[in-house]
């Protein structure tokens, strides 16, 4: 992980209007995830707790969901967007559902203050990520 360059300013902003937006009642553990598709559309999403956990859904992907549901199937670039110094990582979960749509786009972790960005990518996340045999 690195820390070059910087997040696109319109994806942080929504990823931070996401975080506000999620439903973490249980945990109060809240985020926000922004992805950039390759045609430019912005899919933002929060996480949505549930009182039985496993079927609560993460942030990234509840943008990734956003992304299919409108047709797209690929993205550039994700922002996740936590109140963690530094900021948290995807679970591994979000991680094979990232890997499944965008192998290799960058993913900018990114503290609610934006002031910590940590930059990475999907293939770096989750190496030896498991694909389905073509």
């Amino acid at each position: 992980m690195g820390q070059d360059a910087s997040p696109p300013a319109g994806l942080v902003a929504a990823a931070q209007r996401a975080y506000h937006n999620a439903y973490a009642p249980y945990s109060s553990f809240r985020v926000g995830a922004a992805l950039l598709a390759d045609d430019g559309r912005v899919f933002a999403g929060a996480n949505v707790e549930n009182a039985s956990y496993g079927l609560s859904r993460c942030a990234e992907q509840s943008a990734v969901q956003a992304l299919a549901s409108e047709g797209g199937r690929t993205f550039e670039t994700l922002v996740v967007v936590t109140d963690c110094d530094p900021p948290a990582a995807p679970c591994g979960a979000c991680r094979q559902i990232l890997v499944e749509f965008a192998p290799n786009a960058t993913v900018w972790l990114v503290s609610l203050s934006g002031h910590q960005q940590l930059r990475t990518s999907v293939a770096e996340l989750l190496p030896g990520a498991f694909r389905f045999p073509a």
